[in-house]
């Protein structure tokens, strides 16, 4: 998901260790004596002279660090003569090019020396700023990206990192943070046997906005809960929109789950009510109750939302939202919170979901757990939130 992300910090990285190679040749290069270039005239030469220096000339130091900073290393070139230097020349030649292989191996050990780089300050602010853009854009909320460039910061400027391994420290760093920002998930179904002790029903209360699958997200727990051999029944209390009664039925004939509605237009906390009393004479273990979609600026939808918990005083209130929304949803879940006190969170189209920061989000803005993924379409495609796996999933 986050491809762009681990792709700024392998640039990132490998322009560290440029950096520091360079600086180290830098540094190198002042404890060498200069010398001036060898020079061969041509109608001069009187007797045979064989270089013994090995020095290296301020040209030749310059030349490297320009081609370190290309990234590539200067192959020598060999010098040619005429017939009458051809035997002086050779000597020479072979005195060049050792001092030339000599050279060479002189900046390979140095680039071998740097075993540890350093992260100073400067050197992360230069790349923070595309790192929190990189965030945003993958729908992480601004108050978490933030946060995860801060701690960021505090973890990795000024702490020394293997060449070899900084790379994989960043990241692993950063996969740390993403993980700690994350709240660890409860096990829903633990909690509901655990109430079953006192032989009373589990209530759940459903909320959200319109058109992001609650209704089928109700379904897929209905399934869910039959597979862990506890029984539920449905509330229709969305009485507000056109077919709602009809569509959560047909989900309750296809799973064999009783579902207890009213006419349109009624109360949807008597229809919760009702159903809690079907759960305590059936003895059903769970009540799961639907509520009309509606958006978070709806004062009064809002407030009958609050009333229905009030009347049916459920053990959970769990708000359902799209993992596609975005941070559009911040501001949603924000206002659900502070109506009804959610406990939980479902993300319904994850499997379509190609960033990925929308759960990080979420969950750091409420700081309530999300307790579910929807990975698809059909009843099954319904998967307990594993905070290592979304990590992974990043693709860091």
């Amino acid at each position: 998901m986050f491809n762009k992300l681990r792709e700024k910090l392998k640039s990132w990285t490998e322009g560290l260790i440029k950096k520091a190679v360079v600086e180290e040749v830098k540094e190198a290069s002042k404890k060498i004596v200069l010398k001036e270039p060898i020079k061969v005239k041509k109608w001069h030469i009187k007797k045979e002279k064989k270089v013994k220096s090995k020095k290296v000339s301020k040209k030749e130091i310059e030349e490297e660090i320009k081609s370190i900073e290309e990234h590539k290393f200067i192959e020598a070139k060999p010098k040619t003569y005429d017939k009458e230097e051809r035997q002086l020349g050779n000597k020479i030649l072979e005195d060049i090019k050792t001092e030339e292989k000599e050279k060479e191996s002189f900046f390979k050990k140095i680039f071998s020396k740097i075993t540890k780089i350093k992260i100073s300050e400067e050197d992360f602010e230069a790349y923070s700023n595309d790192l929190e853009m990189l965030l945003l854009e993958n729908n992480v909320a601004v108050e978490v990206s933030e946060r995860i460039i801060k701690q960021l910061k505090e973890n990795i400027v000024g702490k020394e990192f293997l060449k070899k391994e900084i790379e994989f420290q960043i990241k692993e760093t950063l996969k740390d943070i993403i993980y700690k920002i994350l709240v660890e998930p409860f096990d829903l179904i633990d909690k509901i046997r655990l109430k079953r002790a006192d032989n009373k029903p589990y209530i759940i209360l459903f909320c959200g906005i319109n058109g992001t699958g609650k209704t089928t997200t109700i379904a897929k727990l209905g399934n869910l809960l039959k597979e862990k051999k506890l029984s539920c029944v449905i509330a229709a209390g969305d009485t507000f929109r056109a077919a709602s009664i009809e569509q959560i039925k047909k989900h309750g004939n296809k799973l064999g789950i009783e579902v207890i509605s009213h006419e349109y237009g009624s109360d949807p906390a008597s229809v919760g009510f009702d159903a809690i009393k079907y759960a305590e004479k059936n003895h059903i273990d769970v009540v799961l109750i639907d509520t009309a979609g509606r958006m978070h600026t709806e004062k009064n939808l809002m407030a009958q939302i609050e009333k229905i918990a009030k009347v049916c005083h459920p053990d959970i209130k769990l708000f359902i939202g799209e993992s596609i929304t975005g941070n559009d949803i911040i501001e949603q879940i924000r206002i659900f919170n502070e109506s009804v006190n959610i406990d939980g969170i479902i993300l319904a189209k994850a499997d379509v979901d190609e960033k990925g920061g929308t759960a990080l989000s979420v969950g750091y803005t409420t700081g309530k757990p999300i307790l579910y993924l929807g990975t698809g379409q059909e009843y099954k495609d319904l998967e307990p939130f594993n905070k290592n796996k979304f990590v992974e999933s990043l693709g860091l």
